[in-house]
């Protein structure tokens, strides 16, 4: 849901439109410099996965003279498959609003992809040179196993989904942009066909993560450190929020490390193919997987229905998404779906594009997942619970994925590692004896048990420091009322101030769920918290030696 800075999609305006602070949001996005004299290289292929034995190609513009490509698998360590250097510059005019209609490059080169490539994450690196100088620009694939081999046991989907929606090159993404009547407008229609913005693909070591490893001090103006980073270093904003970079490679990184033998695949795939989890143990989703297309849900769904076991590390369960154009095209039109999506008032309008819990939609997150994104957002930014307690208080330290943590009752897993934040998933509940219970609204089934909870908020509170400037503000609760309750009164707004972000496992169908609703969870992996750390082992560990999902005998 993240993007306080979101502009308005006139004539309707969408929770955050504001005077903006110019001199702070000004260039906002990465693209090209339209500029022949200025170095640099961009590139993207068509797809976001690839099969041992397929085709590559690399739709590269660059105005260097020479440019070179750098292949390698980014697992638990780095390892280069491919140098090929000496290829001749070739610049090409991209459209304007190439953010929503693609760039239309040609093929500048093309790679068949090697039966003895390692299944996993590759990194492209490209580099542009002209005399001395020499620019850099990353590009990122998922090299499937072949058709016919034996899942693996765990098999991690990507959150390409909202990699899309953040995705700032060119100009527009669902937050910001430069569509509408006054070319300022976030844009409901985004092209998978551009290069992805700086950051999302790789990232320096030391880049801040979206929450500051230490709250603010009473009296002390909020800071947002990833952002002042990013202007400086001349990256995307968005890097922290969406992207293989801060996200799914400190898990793939972790669990390699490890020894478990994880699968990669993109939502894009699982929009694709309804069977890709079936024949793998346990399904696993982390970092922020907030946008969503209904054919993605029914293949999590039917899956889990089926036997399988799916562990979400992960948080922001928010947006239905439409792909359209064979996957190249991505439709949401978020707040104003409602008012501005074509399927408003049809017979199709379960697919709208907004909110799942929307009335017209009707597909709270808990159906599958066991939580809701619009009972959680946001925790530990700016002043959104920004002094809060950085991890989730446990109430039920007996559940085994908890065993050998050293989790007493009230004890909190992650403070340390900041892993509650930035944006979180939650549930209504109720205390009861000192437990939380789920009281069922919201879609929310009687079976889920909770096992962790943190608090989350929709209104940033203010507390009257000089120089201070709200980024969150208290737009996001006075939609969610409209949306949620039909009108905006100052009950209603009560009503949608506060949120949670909760663990829960939730036996379901043949199967079960264990979700841990936060965007964070894999900062304490990559810091090496040894309790979140211990909690993963526990759910990979039982999930994946539980009967494969799906249909166990199947291979692709």
């Amino acid at each position: 849901m993240s993007g306080p800075d979101t502009d308005t999609l006139a004539p309707i305006a969408t929770p955050r439109s504001r005077a903006k602070a110019r001199h702070i949001l000004d260039h906002y996005y990465i693209g090209p410099a339209r500029d022949p004299e200025v170095l640099e290289i961009w590139g993207y292929t068509e797809r976001f996965s690839y099969r041992p034995g397929e085709v590559l190609e690399l739709r590269v513009s660059t105005s260097a003279e020479v440019w070179e490509i750098e292949i390698g698998r980014d697992g638990a360590r780095y390892e280069e498959v491919l140098r090929v250097t000496g290829l001749p510059g070739r610049r090409y005019e991209t459209p304007e609003d190439c953010s929503v209609r693609g760039c239309g490059w040609p093929v500048a080169h093309a790679v068949t992809l090697p039966a003895d490539w390692r299944p996993g994450g590759y990194l492209v690196t490209l580099r542009g040179r002209r005399g001395a100088e020499v620019v850099e620009h990353h590009h990122f694939f998922v090299l499937r196993r072949a058709v016919g081999q034996a899942p693996a046991p765990y098999v991690l989907i990507c959150a390409t989904g909202t990699w899309v929606a953040y995705n700032c090159w060119g100009g527009s993404n669902a937050y910001e942009g430069l569509t509408g009547p006054d070319g300022n407008a976030f844009s409901p229609v985004l092209s998978t066909q551009r290069p992805w913005t700086r950051g999302f693909c790789k990232l320096p070591e030391g880049a801040p993560r979206a929450l500051p490893d230490t709250p603010p001090r009473p009296g002390e103006m909020v800071r947002y450190p990833y952002m002042e980073w990013a202007y400086a270093y001349g990256y995307s904003k968005k890097y922290a929020s969406a992207g293989w970079a801060s996200y799914e490679r400190h898990f793939v990184r972790w669990a390699e490390a490890q020894g478990y033998e994880i699968e990669i695949a993109t939502q894009h795939d699982l929009h694709a193919e309804h069977d890709l989890l079936d024949g793998h143990r346990c399904a696993v989703f982390v970092g922020h997987d907030e946008y969503w297309s209904a054919e993605m849900r029914d293949a999590v769904d039917a899956y889990v229905d089926a036997g399988g076991r799916v562990a979400r590390f992960g948080g922001n369960f928010f947006w239905q998404i439409r792909l359209e154009n064979a996957g190249r095209t991505q439709v949401c039109y978020k707040y104003v779906a409602s008012e501005a999506d074509p399927l408003r008032g049809t017979e199709g309008q379960a697919r709208l594009t907004g909110a799942w819990e929307l009335p017209e939609v009707d597909r709270p997150g808990a159906l599958t997942f066991g939580v809701n994104g619009l009972r959680g957002i946001y925790a530990g930014l700016g002043n959104c619970v920004g002094r809060g307690a950085g991890g989730f208080t446990i109430y039920r330290p007996e559940h085994w994925a908890f065993a050998g943590a050293h989790l007493g009752y009230g004890d909190v897993l992650g403070a340390g590692a900041r892993i509650f934040g930035y944006e979180v998933d939650g549930l209504d509940l109720v205390i009861r004896d000192g437990l939380p219970w789920p009281t069922g609204e919201g879609g929310a089934a009687a079976e889920i048990n909770i096992l962790g909870v943190g608090l989350g908020t929709n209104v940033e509170a203010d507390h009257g420091v000089w120089g201070e400037t709200l980024y969150i503000g208290s737009a996001d609760a006075a939609w969610k009322a409209r949306a949620l309750y039909g009108e905006l009164t100052s009950d209603t707004l009560d009503r949608s101030m506060r949120g949670n972000g909760v663990i829960v496992h939730w036996p379901k169908g043949k199967g079960e769920i264990f979700t841990a609703g936060t965007c964070e969870w894999v900062a304490g992996l990559a810091r090496g918290d040894v309790q979140v750390e211990r909690v993963t082992r526990n759910v990979l560990d039982k999930f994946g030696t539980a009967k494969a999902g799906g249909t166990p005998s199947k291979c692709r």
